[in-house]
């Protein structure tokens, strides 16, 4: 069927046809969400375990290996990450792409519980959880209050941020950091409990059984029925204190005559610090599929309220993702628009004429704003990937309607009306413009179905092209030759006598008459072009993610084995006040006790620079990249940015030169999604083993000019107090290994928080933590004094059941697919592309193999992985592309050796 002559005999129908298409492209370009890059949908999940006082070493021998052999034999299970603290194992299963991610939590669920039984009886419940949230926080806020107590800023992050944000839409979660929680503290005096022979686990024990409500029953009273509660939850910390506590011998004691007891908050492990003030912060996610902007005006919205509620507290904005999205956002926007401009421009240089450079601009519109709606259907978001789509394809979706109005242009040269010129020059190059088309769908298409992580990202930029150059089509064979039919006239064209060819189709024909005659020579040239092409191709450097200028430097800081949270603030202090010294730094935030993964550990902190903002112009950017073209004119011709004069890579460099200077502490720069450049996994079942080999390949690299700030997060040595029963001695006293563990436990840290005692205070439960004084918990040879029941309903020391010594053990164990695993993570020094290091890196440590232990296996990570992936699939697309083409090339001429030529 001819479309085109369909469409300029009826031309109302068409014209409604894409008015429509308009509206609601119009209607979904402002409903798509904006997001920096496109959303990665991956599906995993989380199983998190808690056991209070529990080393990693425990933890992975009684809990992580036991979860991580049951989750391995699920049908999709791509990856196996753990990673085990103090008192906490997490797994994360990462599936397969085709998984579905309902399918997946309750497959994990299901092979939790088949094990549950093997699993420790004193963890708290395991807690299996999909990942929902896209990414890293989008933006995180300082709360503080000159009247307000830590606990107190705390309790209104949990209690009253949460609440507003979590009831916004596209808001994921809301973290906390830094603060406290309110708790009741007894501590009790070891002299006292001796005097009457009782024990902290004893005591800790009568509170959770005594200080609770419960229900118990119920009853039909004068033909009522009411529920029957039991109260025995203390109202206040007075009548806590006046609690009845049980002694051995039948006798009994008051709770404070054991004791003090303070109404306080839990010990700190972690804290939060903006420009050198102690606050606490919260961070926003978003959840999977929102707009990044979006969210952010709904959670500015939020904050606004709070501030006018609570005016007494002050809430900054510390980081902020947002913002380089809307500049990407606002950047794209005007790079289409340019492009557009500069495409209408050069039609009509060529066209020589309004009539016809207004039909092929008309072409623009009509192809990309439709985009908009299919985009919009499917699923996809408006980020660098599908705006990069859309800006590439501005010059493609012209050319189909340029073909067509040249060719109409040509037959009204020879005479004939635009109506009757157009209907027969729209006949004539139909195939022809349908070939070129589908040629290009061929091509993008299958770059759209990649695998792996790479194919998140580029399903949006092939389709995005595919269905634009569909619409140009659509355009080119309807619009185009209806709008040339009615609005074109011969006075505009002209006739062939009137010499109207100008110098460059002049020029054009005498290279091809060129070329014809010395054809051979032409083919050759050609062929030789391709092989340089190929060549230089080869060589052009790659990285997965370049790196971008985004106001904003993440470090990573890491303090010896050992140390404790207070070095920790005291070297991040020093660190800070370093930072905010240097030019262009705006603030300086610190999250001490967590590692930028949100691991905890009182040695790591995460120290967030937010720069002065800088103009991301592209005009600017053009002139300048122009500029450095030229020779001999250096910085002459460049014209300076808004805003920061300094470059975020040389700010990056003076930090860290600066950092370095500080003694035993490591900072680390982490790109712009909180992870290392460049990252390897180390894996051995052997620990021995791992660290050898992350020892030979750290020595190694930290040499290399390529590579920076080479490190390991390998299990470190760190000091701990290990205590071993003496078997016989405690079976003859009737004391069993629990116990002995129990009484440790409440004696320095307090019961696990699941079995806490809890007070009612202020409409929530407060946790009542009963644990011995300072000067017990901080003493070995105390340590070593601490009572444990017996059988007899006597105590005996500690010592006499069990030896008590200092010894080792790792502070934070890393496993990936059931096997101990170390990463070695660089940074990569400015103008070095992600592939020469990746290629150096793996060089290096192919020469060290004969040194490596036999178990010991090496993984790419991150980015290089990410990229040898893209790499692999990019080439399959490339050859399915082109058996596409072919195909749709014969199909259309309905011959082999045409296709073949072009």
């Amino acid at each position: 069927m001819n479309f085109s002559a369909w469409a300029i005999r009826n031309p109302i129908a068409p014209l409604l046809a894409f008015a429509m298409l308009l509206f609601v492209g119009i209607q979904s370009f402002y409903s798509l969400p904006i997001t920096r890059f496109p959303n990665i949908d991956v599906p995993v999940v989380a199983i998190t375990v808690a056991q209070s006082g529990a080393s990693p070493s425990e933890l992975e021998q009684q809990v992580t290996k036991e979860i991580e052999d049951a989750v391995a034999g699920i049908t999709g299970v791509d990856d196996i990450q753990s990673s085990i603290t103090d008192g906490v194992s997490q797994t994360t299963v990462i599936f397969r792409l085709e998984k579905p991610t309902q399918e997946a939590v309750q497959d994990v669920k299901d092979a939790i519980d088949k094990i549950r039984s093997n699993l420790p009886g004193d963890i708290e419940a395991p807690i299996v959880s999909k990942i929902d949230v896209e990414g890293q926080a989008i933006q995180t806020f300082a709360v503080s209050s000159k009247n307000m107590t830590l606990e107190e800023l705390s309790w209104f992050v949990d209690d009253t941020v949460k609440r507003e944000m979590q009831g916004e839409a596209g808001i994921g979660k809301v973290d906390r950091y830094g603060g406290a929680q309110r708790e009741i503290h007894i501590e009790l005096d070891p002299k006292k409990l001796d005097s009457y022979g009782v024990t902290a686990a004893s005591v800790s024990a009568q509170l959770r059984q005594v200080n609770t409500n419960l229900g118990s029953g119920r009853s039909e009273i004068s033909g009522n029925e009411q529920a029957i509660r039991t109260l025995g939850d203390a109202q206040s910390v007075e009548t806590l204190k006046n609690t009845v506590i049980s002694l051995p011998n039948g006798r009994f004691v008051r709770l404070s005559e054991l004791g003090t007891v303070t109404d306080t908050y839990e010990e700190l492990r972690s804290f939060s610090r903006y420009n050198g003030d102690q606050v606490v912060t919260f961070a926003v996610f978003r959840s999977k599929g929102a707009s990044e902007v979006t969210v952010a005006r709904n959670v500015e919205q939020v904050i606004e309220r709070l501030r006018e509620e609570h005016p007494q507290i002050s809430i900054d904005l510390v980081s902020d993702l947002v913002f380089i999205t809307e500049g990407n956002y606002h950047s794209a926007i005007s790079a289409m628009m340019e492009g557009a401009l500069l495409a209408i421009i050069v039609v009509f240089l060529f066209l020589r004429n309004w009539r016809a450079t207004l039909i092929s601009a008309v072409a623009l519109p009509l192809s990309a704003i439709p985009t908009f709606w299919v985009m919009d259907m499917i699923g996809f978001s408006l980020n660098l990937v599908s705006f990069l789509a859309i800006t590439l394809a501005t010059g493609i979706l012209v050319d189909d309607a340029i073909v067509e109005i040249e060719n109409i242009a040509r037959h009204i040269r020879m005479g004939k009306s635009p109506y009757r010129a157009a209907l027969e020059a729209a006949d004539e190059i139909g195939l022809a413009v349908i070939a070129t088309s589908f040629t290009i769908i061929a091509v993008f298409v299958p770059v759209s179905f990649m695998g792996g992580i790479p194919g998140q990202y580029f399903i949006q930029f092939g389709l995005t092209v595919a269905i634009a150059v569909f619409f140009s089509l659509a355009v080119a064979r309807l619009i185009t030759p209806l709008m040339a039919a009615y609005i074109m006239t011969p006075a505009d064209i002209g006739h062939d006598e009137d010499g109207k060819d100008g110098f460059l189709k002049r020029a054009y024909v005498k290279l091809v008459g060129f070329t014809l005659r010395v054809r051979y020579l032409t083919v050759l040239f050609a062929f030789g072009t391709l092989a340089v092409s190929l060549y230089f191709m080869a060589q052009v450097p790659g990285s997965f993610i370049p790196p971008d200028d985004v106001s904003r430097i993440t470090a990573s800081i890491e303090l010896p084995p050992g140390s404790t949270l207070e070095d920790t603030d005291l070297a991040t202090e020093k660190m800070r006040k370093i930072a905010q010294d240097i030019e262009g730094v705006e603030s300086v935030f610190v999250l001490g006790g967590a590692t930028p993964k949100g691991e905890l550990d009182v040695r790591r902190a995460t120290m967030t620079l937010v720069l002065e903002k800088r103009e991301h112009s592209l005009y600017k950017r053009a002139v300048n990249i122009l500029a450095g073209l030229v020779p001999f004119a250096g910085d002459s011709l460049k014209i300076p940015p808004d805003g920061r004069a300094r470059a975020q890579w040389d700010i990056e460099e003076e930090l860290f030169n600066k950092l370095a200077s500080i003694p035993d502490v490591r900072a680390v720069k982490l790109n712009d999604r909180n992870e290392r450049d460049l990252a390897y996994n180390i894996l051995s079942p052997s620990e021995q083993d791992l660290n050898k080999a992350v020892a030979i390949i750290e020595a190694n690299l930290r040499n290399e000019p390529l590579l920076t700030g080479v490190s390991s997060d390998g299990a470190l040595p760190r000091p701990e107090i290990q205590v071993v029963p003496r078997t016989d001695e405690a079976a003859r006293l009737g004391v069993t290994t629990a116990q002995i563990a129990q009484t440790v436990r409440v004696a320095t840290l307090g019961d696990a928080d699941a079995a806490l005692a809890k007070v009612s205070l202020d409409d929530r439960q407060i946790p009542i933590r009963v644990q011995m004084n300072e000067t017990v918990r901080n003493d070995l040879n105390r340590i070593r004094d601490l009572k444990v029941m017996t059988s007899s309903g006597t105590t005996v020391p500690l010592s006499v059941v069990a030896d008590v010594r200092i010894s080792q053990g790792p502070s934070v164990i890393k496993r990936l697919d059931r096997e101990r695993n170390a990463q070695i993570g660089a940074s990569l020094p400015p103008g070095v592309p992600l592939d020469s290091a990746r290629e150096r890196l793996e060089e290096v440590v192919a020469g060290l193999q004969d040194q490596f232990p036999p178990s010991v296996e090496f993984v790419k990570s991150g980015d290089a992985k990410v990229q040898n992936e893209m790499m692999q699939s990019f080439q399959n697309a490339m050859l399915m592309g082109l058996f596409l083409v072919l195909t749709v090339l014969i199909l259309l001429f309905k011959d082999v050796i045409q296709p073949l030529t072009i």
